[in-house]
């Protein structure tokens, strides 16, 4: 199955009690269909006593499977907690985004959609120029407007 293939048909499922675990997960998202895989990613630090970081993954065999489970348990109670189902998105890159080292506008994301080539920046400048050259001052024609009342005939 292809990346994109797997995306579509995995859920995440956020706003998980501790108590929840891979079972339960599993109990609650197999009626809407064959699951493949459910991960819970470790807590940051490995000092930390809770058993996950109060979200999970569940991978469907197939993506009508994924969309069913969203339209029927986002926003359900599970161990007393009100959960939020969605479809999962692409992992980050570390090097990418704002928890990045690297500066935004170094990025090649924000390059790729920001970046102007340099015939394209030169063609904005001359067509400036341009409109700059052409441009009356707007103050011309306007002697003696100052004076209130109608004017003399």
């Amino acid at each position: 199955m292809s990346d994109a293939a797997r995306l579509k048909s995995t859920v995440y499922v956020g706003g998980l009690e501790n108590a929840v675990s891979q079972q339960t997960l599993h109990a609650a998202f197999v009626p809407f269909g064959e699951i493949v895989d459910i991960s819970h990613p470790n807590p940051d630090l490995p000092s930390s006593t809770d058993p996950h970081r109060g979200f999970g993954y569940v991978e469907f065999e197939q993506a009508g499977d994924a969309k069913e489970a969203i339209d029927n348990m986002d926003q359900s109670e599970l161990f007393g907690r009100v959960i939020k189902v969605a479809a999962a998105k692409p992992q980050k890159d570390q090097n990418e985004g704002l928890g990045s080292k690297t500066a935004i506008w170094e990025q090649e994301s924000w390059l790729a959609k920001n970046a102007v080539s340099d015939e394209d920046r030169l063609a904005a400048q001359q067509a400036r120029a341009g409109s700059e050259e052409r441009l009356e001052d707007p103050m011309q024609g306007l002697e003696g407007l100052d004076v209130a009342g109608p004017k003399p005939i």
